[in-house]
């Protein structure tokens, strides 16, 4: 076991040095031996780094999961450190770092905020706390940025799989600005199918598959109006995205395909939204069109991500809520930086973990005044916003699995 304590920063720098836009194994294996260097023991499952700590009195405390991916987007984006620059958020701060240049240190790299940096953050929280009850569990999953074939073999949504995880709680790390957040929508993707019959474009014979697509567009665009808005995540969202017919010009269409972008709110399905869209589509074309409606769901081997929601007032999101304002201002972060609880913005894989309690947090940004963040060139996290992630981290572990009478 290392005598010296866990660097959030220092492990966050060595993760960013490392790509793993292509292959996580690196990653997994800086993991391995970072856990094996403070003396814990790891399993790695479907790709999964997974390590546990029980207290003495598991049975009396809840088992909270913490949860973050190994993977980045393409391409690989070299580490830098410095001050922030005047397009990255706390490029004003008067915060004086020591080998600095008077501004708040920044660091840059694919994956510093998506998600290195919250994932310094959680092994910080796992490392530096023994739980008193209850128990904890880190699982790292490789491929949350593709199709969370890790995470959805850790929950038994995949064939041959069985629940590993079994969790009360789930934390998962994502840039949130050091907000507590509790529900995302989900993401979908359909196809609308038209098939009707071709003919030489001459005649007034056939039926044309691409006409029939205006229909169908009205009805993806009027698909919404009578829903129901989430009263943490407002309206679904249903966007047309790319659409494609014919063979030939001078020829009735007899094929037309629209893909359809769909973001979810609950209690929505993937089955119940296919259902639903086929219905609508179905009854929008005039009666004399001819064409045969289908919708099909994208194929892919693990679950579509839904939407999920925490209820606001459950004490796993006042624990972390609490723990980042807390941390926050130790660390000398803007008062109104962290600590706020609101909905994310990008479907996750915190969606395999519902219906059990689950909040998505983390250091960074997806995006800042000055646009894109993760995934972009100029991705960057603020190095206070890491210790500060840390340290609510540790909090919110603490109060949840501490010697006092948090329930669930």
């Amino acid at each position: 076991m290392s005598d010296a304590a866990f660097d959030p920063v220092s492990f966050l720098e060595d993760a960013v040095r490392i790509p793993s836009h292509e292959s996580v194994d690196e990653m997994r294996e800086l993991v391995v031996e970072t856990l094996d260097r403070f003396g814990v023991e790891t399993e790695v499952v479907e790709g999964c780094v997974v390590a546990e700590k029980r207290s003495d009195a598991p049975g009396r405390g809840p088992h909270l999961v913490l949860n973050t991916h190994l993977d980045a987007v393409t391409p690989h984006v070299p580490f830098e450190r410095g001050p922030a620059r005047d397009d990255e958020r706390g490029g004003d701060s008067a915060s004086v770092e020591a080998g600095e240049t008077g501004r708040q240190a920044v660091v840059r790299g694919r994956g510093a905020c998506d998600a290195k940096g919250p994932l310094a953050a959680l092994l910080s929280g796992f490392l530096t706390t023994d739980p008193d009850r209850g128990r904890i569990t880190l699982a790292l999953t490789p491929d949350e940025e593709a199709l969370s074939l890790g995470a959805a073999a850790l929950t038994g949504q995949l064939s041959d799989t069985e629940d590993r995880l079994d969790g009360d709680l789930f934390l998962v790390g994502e840039p949130t600005g050091l907000d507590a957040c509790t529900a995302a929508k989900g993401r979908f993707q359909a196809t609308v199918e038209l098939s009707g019959t071709a003919a030489h474009a001459a005649e007034f014979a056939g039926a044309n598959a691409v006409a029939a697509a205006e229909d169908a567009l009205a009805a993806i665009r009027t698909f919404d109006d009578d829903a129901t808005e989430h009263p943490q995540l407002g309206p679904p969202k249903l966007t047309p995205t790319v659409i494609g017919g014919g063979d030939a010009t001078n020829q009735v269409p007899a094929d037309c395909e629209i893909t359809v972008d769909r973001r979810s709110v609950p209690p929505e399905s993937a089955a119940a939204f296919r259902s639903a869209l086929a219905a609508a589509v179905s009854e929008s074309l005039a009666a004399d069109r001819g064409v045969d409606v289908a919708v099909a769901l994208t194929d892919r081997e693990s679950p579509f991500l839904e939407a999920f929601a925490t209820d606001p007032d459950h004490e796993l999101v006042s624990a972390v809520a609490a723990g980042a304002r807390d941390a926050g201002e130790a660390v000398g972060l803007p008062s109104d930086r962290g600590g706020d609880v609101r909905p994310f913005g990008a479907a996750t894989e915190a969606s395999y973990f519902a219906p059990a309690p689950t909040v998505v947090f983390g250091p960074g940004d997806i995006a800042d005044e000055s646009g894109a963040v993760a995934h972009a060139e100029r991705e960057y996290v603020r190095v206070r916003e890491v210790e500060a992630a840390a340290t609510a981290v540790e909090r919110a572990v603490a109060a949840l699995l501490g010697d006092g009478d948090v329930g669930l």
